[in-house]
C-alpha cells in the first residue's frame, strides 16, 4: 500500500482517479503470482494495466527484469519494449507533476534499459557459474578416471614384472626339485649340490620378488633405492642361458648381435632380456630337455631381432603350472617399446621372433652386413609369421 500511495501522490489529479488507482493496484498484485508459471503473459498484461494506472508501475518493473533473467534476451527486450510503451502512453494523459514528458520518457526508458541488462547479467552470471561448476565436475571424472587408468596399468606392469621374474626363476626350483623327487638314488654329493640350487634359488626369488614389490612404494626412500639392483639387459644373456644350461637345458647362441660394435639402449636390452626369459621358461615348462637356440641379429637404425627355437619333442606335463598370459603380456611389453612379437609352432619346433627399435648411433656404419645368425629365421621369414 505504501507503493501505491506513493505512486499516486504524484500523479496529477489524484482524487478522481484514487479508486481506480486501488483497483489497478490490486490487480496488479493478483497478477504477481502468475509471473512463475506464465511470465511472459504476465509482464504483458501488467504493462497494459500500466497505461492505466501508476498502480501498476513497481509489478510491471519487477516483472521486466524477471524476464531479462529467466527468457532469452529477444523477448526480454520486445517485453521492455512494451512496458515502455505502456508508461510512455500513460505520460500522457496522466503527466507526472513537476517533471516534463520528455525528461520522463528518458527515464523511463533508461529505467527499462537496466532492469532488462540487470536481468540478462544475473542470467549470464548464472549460467556462467553453472558451466564452471559442470566443468569442474568433468574434470573431477577425468581426474578420476586417468587415476583409475593409472593403476591399472600400473597393476598391469607389475604383474609382468612378477610373473616375468618368477617364472623364471621358479621353473628353474621346480627342475631341480624334480631331480631330487625323482633320483633319490643319486650320490650324496649330487644330492647335496641340487638342495644347494634350490636353496640359493629360493633366496634369489625372495630378493627378486622383494625388489619387484619396492615399485610399489615411493623410490626416493633412501632405504628402498639404497641396495636395489639395476635391471637385467643384454649383458645379462650369457648368465641367464647358463643358468638353464645348468638345468638341464641345452642351450645354442648364434648371431652377431651379442658383441656388436655399437651399444643395445638400456631400455631395448631389458626388453630383449626378458624375450628370451619367457622364451626359455616356457621351452624349460612346456619341452623339458630339448635343444634351445637362441639368435640376437640386427643393427643400429634397422632394429635388433631375438628368435627363440626349441624343440618340441613329446609333450610332456609342465613342471610348473602356466597362466597362458606371458606370451600376451610379452606382446604388450614389445607394444608399448614400439615393438612386436610372434610366435607360432612349426613342424616339431616352437619359433619365437621378436623385433625392436635399435636407434642408430652417430658414426655407426648401418648399410653394413647384418648380423642374423644363419640357420634362425630372421624377422619377414616363416618362422616371424
Amino acid at each position: 500500500m505504501a507503493v501505491l500511495v506513493g505512486a499516486t501522490v504524484v500523479s496529477a489529479d489524484t482524487g478522481p482517479y484514487l479508486a481506480l488507482d486501488i483497483a489497478v493496484g490490486l490487480a496488479s498484485l493478483a497478477l504477481v503470482p502468475f509471473l512463475a508459471r506464465w511470465p511472459v503473459q504476465a509482464a504483458v498484461a501488467l504493462s497494459l494495466l500500466a497505461v492505466v494506472s501508476p498502480a501498476a508501475t513497481p509489478p510491471a518493473t519487477m516483472a521486466a527484469l524477471l524476464i531479462g533473467w529467466r527468457q532469452r534476451s529477444g523477448l526480454a527486450v520486445a517485453v521492455a519494449v512494451t512496458g515502455i510503451a505502456a508508461h510512455l502512453i500513460r505520460g500522457i494523459w496522466r503527466p507526472t507533476v513537476g517533471l516534463p514528458y520528455q525528461w520522463w520518457a528518458v527515464l523511463v526508458c533508461v529505467a527499462y534499459a537496466a532492469l532488462v541488462g540487470w536481468g540478462m547479467l544475473i542470467r549470464a552470471n548464472r549460467a556462467l557459474i553453472t558451466s564452471l561448476r559442470d566443468r569442474a565436475e568433468r574434470a573431477e571424472a577425468d581426474q578420476a578416471r586417468r587415476v583409475a587408468e593409472a593403476r591399472s596399468a600400473e597393476r598391469a606392469r607389475i604383474a609382468r614384472e612378477m610373473h616375468d621374474v618368477l617364472a623364471h626363476r621358479l621353473s628353474l626350483l621346480a627342475t631341480y626339485a624334480g631331480a631330487l623327487a625323482y633320483r633319490p638314488d643319486a650320490p650324496p654329493e649330487q644330492l647335496s649340490g641340487a638342495a644347494e640350487v634350490v636353496r640359493s634359488g629360493v633366496h634369489q626369488a625372495l630378493d627378486e620378488l622383494r625388489e619387484v614389490i619396492g615399485v610399489l612404494r615411493d623410490d626416493s626412500l633412501p632405504d628402498l633405492a639404497a641396495g636395489r639392483s639395476p635391471l637385467p639387459g643384454i649383458a645379462d644373456l650369457p648368465e641367464l642361458i647358463e643358468e638353464s644350461r645348468a638345468a638341464g637345458t641345452p642351450v645354442e647362441t648364434g648371431g652377431e648381435a651379442w658383441a656388436a660394435a655399437t651399444p643395445v639402449p638400456a631400455a631395448v636390452g631389458r626388453t630383449a632380456y626378458r624375450v628370451v626369459q619367457e622364451a626359455l621358461t616356457n621351452a624349460r615348462k612346456h619341452a623339458p630337455g630339448q635343444p634351445v637356440s637362441v639368435t640376437l641379429g640386427g643393427r643400429p637404425g634397422a632394429g635388433l631381432e631375438v628368435s627363440v627355437v626349441n624343440g618340441l619333442g613329446a609333450v610332456a606335463a609342465a613342471t610348473v603350472p602356466g597362466t597362458g598370459t606371458g606370451l600376451i603380456g610379452l606382446s604388450e611389453r614389445l607394444e608399448l617399446a614400439g615393438g612386436k612379437l610372434n610366435w607360432r609352432k612349426s613342424g616339431d619346433e616352437f619359433r619365437l621372433c621378436a623385433w625392436l627399435p635399435w636407434p642408430e648411433a652417430v658414426g655407426f656404419d648401418p648399410t653394413g652386413p647384418g648380423v642374423t645368425a644363419p640357420g634362425v629365421p630372421a624377422r619377414g621369414s616363416a618362422g616371424a609369421e
